[in-house]
């Protein structure tokens, strides 16, 4: 049965208007759907010019930092997982309106915090929607789009990730003169009612309408995004996949314990924890500790940080435009490969002393290895994650990796203030240049390659590679 791969059809008039009226419907529901992605991005990358002026009002130590830090990254994490169960249950679209509910209060309890143990708690609130959000969203746009712009439309939330994270630096250094943290943080809470109402205007995915017997309003989903003639071929293909589900143990969990599928699932946590180690987040949440380090002032330093915000969204933008050309294993091997020598180059220019000149190269560097990383690494992994998983445990399987991921991120947020502290910038970074060695040799060995296939025929071509025994990549 072949896979409706092309592009929509336009043999007549009438093929022409449904056509157009398919963009307009995938570009409505991208637009909406991702907003949880900016949300992601601007909650994380927030932080990064509010921690200064956090300093001194709540007196914080290295510790305090981390802590703050990362206590929305420990949210984030069971929030994944939370996402992922509740988007199997209740539907993606229903998930995606929890999250974004919770993305109102937390922003406007973040901002309205007292002291340290409330910012905390409200941080951790916040990050239950973004682990959230972080799950349903790819996920979401990985089953509603054809196959043909999958690996655009899933990259398209990355885009909005790192975007968030633009603006994010913009807020900062717009209200830094003035050291308004709290409107920094608060508001997200706009974005958040923006992602809550245009939910109510999307539908459910097919494969979750399917997964729940629901064929009527899987076929009304793919008759918008489908040339007519592919329906029925498309909706025979989601059955199938779910059928062929049937004939294995029962229960979620359960089948993640089928030899094939627990393989892809240490993959896919593999890939999750390497998106991590490699460092990425250290850059988003202390740019300006770090580029104070080299002798910037506060301002500057929170000013300077818009540069690594504007060169992640023109990467991941070309990431986007490359992803289904080139395709998934070859971005991350190149990525990897040039992450590495710019984490060597950094962590050798911290060992100069501090002067303009070093202020600037620091900043060059960062804005290098963040290229490679948004560009490569982090759109390709998000990709796969939504892409490599089999349809009755897709969003178990992903909460269970992206809750990975935010444990790793977790535990370099909180560390790397005091790495700072106890061996300096220079052998931090040297040591995630480590990290990116050697998950250059897991993407080589591991990272499946998925470009190009509807998701049930990458279901049955993963079940083939992995076997009754571990395979080779």
């Amino acid at each position: 049965m072949a896979a409706p791969t092309g592009q929509l059809a336009s043999a007549g008039p009438s093929e022409s208007v449904r056509a157009r009226h398919a963009r307009r419907f995938i570009v409505g529901i991208a637009a909406v759907a991702a907003l949880g992605g900016a949300l992601f991005g601007y909650d994380t990358g927030v932080i990064s010019g509010a921690l200064p002026f956090m300093e001194g009002h709540f007196g914080l130590t290295s510790l305090g930092e981390g802590i703050i830090t990362s206590a929305l990254l420990i949210g984030a994490a069971f929030g994944s997982l939370i996402g992922g169960r509740m988007s199997d249950a209740l539907g993606r679209r229903n998930a995606l309106l929890w999250a974004g509910a919770v993305f109102i209060g937390g922003a406007l309890a973040v901002a309205l915090a007292p002291d340290v143990p409330f910012m905390t708690g409200a941080r951790f609130v916040l990050g239950l929607a973004v682990g959230s959000a972080s799950v349903i969203t790819p996920l979401y746009l990985s089953e509603i789009a054809p196959p043909h712009i999958r690996g655009r439309l899933v990259s398209f939330n990355s885009l909005m990730i790192v975007s968030g994270q633009l603006l994010a630096y913009l807020i900062d250094a717009f209200l830094a003169q003035w050291g308004a943290w709290r409107w920094m943080l608060g508001l997200a809470a706009l974005p958040a009612v923006a992602l809550f109402i245009g939910l109510f205007f999307l539908p459910d995915t097919p494969r979750w309408y399917i997964s729940k017997g629901r064929q009527d309003d899987a076929a009304r989903v793919l008759r918008r995004t489908l040339p007519a003639e592919d329906v029925p071929a498309e909706l025979a293909r989601i059955d199938h996949a779910r059928s062929l589900e049937a004939d294995a143990r029962r229960g979620g969990w359960r089948q993640l314990r089928t030899p094939w599928v627990r393989r892809l699932l240490l993959v896919g946590i593999g890939l999750a924890a390497v998106q991590q180690i490699t460092g990425v987040n250290a850059v988003v949440y202390f740019a300006p500790k770090i580029l104070a380090s080299t002798g910037l002032g506060t301002g500057a330093s929170i000013t300077a940080t818009i540069a690594v915000g504007v060169i992640s969204v023109l990467a991941t933008a070309l990431g986007m435009s490359l992803i289904d050309r080139v395709g998934r294993r070859p971005l991350l091997l190149t990525g990897l490969a040039g992450m590495t020598v710019s984490l060597a180059l950094l962590g050798a220019v911290f060992h100069l002393p501090h002067s303009p000149a070093v202020s600037v190269l620091v900043l060059g560097l960062m804005v290098l290895y963040m290229a490679f990383m948004q560009g490569t690494l982090n759109t390709g992994v998000w990709l796969l994650l939504a892409e490599m998983f089999p349809l009755r445990v897709r969003g178990l399987a992903m909460g269970a990796a992206v809750f990975m991921m935010w444990l790793v991120n977790f535990a370099v947020a909180l560390a790397f203030p005091l790495l700072l502290d106890a061996v300096g910038a220079g052998t931090t970074f040297w040591l995630f240049g480590v990290m990116c060695v050697l998950s250059l040799v897991f993407c080589q060995r591991y990272a499946p390659e998925t470009k190009g296939l509807a998701l049930e025929d990458l279901e049955h071509e993963l079940r083939k590679a992995a076997g009754p025994a571990p395979a080779t990549s």
